[in-house]
């Protein structure tokens, strides 16, 4: 017989979390292998409000601030689970939510109306947009910092908290 005890049970818990979050982030960096780095691609388009906009007009408009580029899609589940995150953080910090292949303008507003999102938004019809940021699919977080470099791209469910740490911190890079 063995007088050796098993470890801890907080030591198995705390290794199975570390590789979770090893695998986790590894996934993140596997998906987005394909994005740009440094300073956003420059865009521009019609909101859905029809006015113009152009990322480094807004960029002007926001001066000193992180923000945030959001891409969804109306036929995406998981946009649904964040939309509740975006819609927090849309009055702190300044943020462009991008339609993605979910169809012209009027159906996109009849769907935000529905759905109660009031975020600034321009329609990508075809996904040009997301293949330009090299994006694999929606939902997607650009965290630009107040410089307009991309400081964090995120893929898939992301949490309120989450978003606040990422812009709060691209905020603080160049302060």
């Amino acid at each position: 017989m063995s007088d050796k005890k098993p470890p801890p049970r907080w030591r198995n818990w705390l290794l199975e979390g570390l590789l979770f979050a090893a695998i986790f982030i590894g996934i993140q960096l596997w998906q987005a292998r394909d994005t740009p780095h440094g300073a956003a691609p420059a865009f521009s388009g019609q909101r859905l409000d029809g006015s113009l906009f152009q990322l480094a007009d807004w960029h002007r408009e926001h001066p000193g601030e992180a923000a945030l580029i959001y891409f969804w899609a109306d036929w995406c589940p998981v946009c649904r689970t964040t939309a509740g995150n975006v819609s927090a953080i849309a009055n702190q910090w300044p943020l462009l939510s991008i339609a993605s292949q979910s169809g012209d303008a009027a159906q996109i507003g009849k769907v935000m109306a529905e759905r109660g999102y009031t975020w600034p938004t321009l329609p990508d019809p075809t996904g040009a947009l997301m293949r330009q940021y090299g994006l694999p699919g929606v939902p997607a977080f650009i965290v630009l910092d107040p410089a307009g470099n991309i400081r964090f791209i995120t893929l898939g469910y992301t949490s309120e908290l989450g978003l606040r740490l990422r812009l709060w911190w691209a905020g603080l890079e160049n302060s």
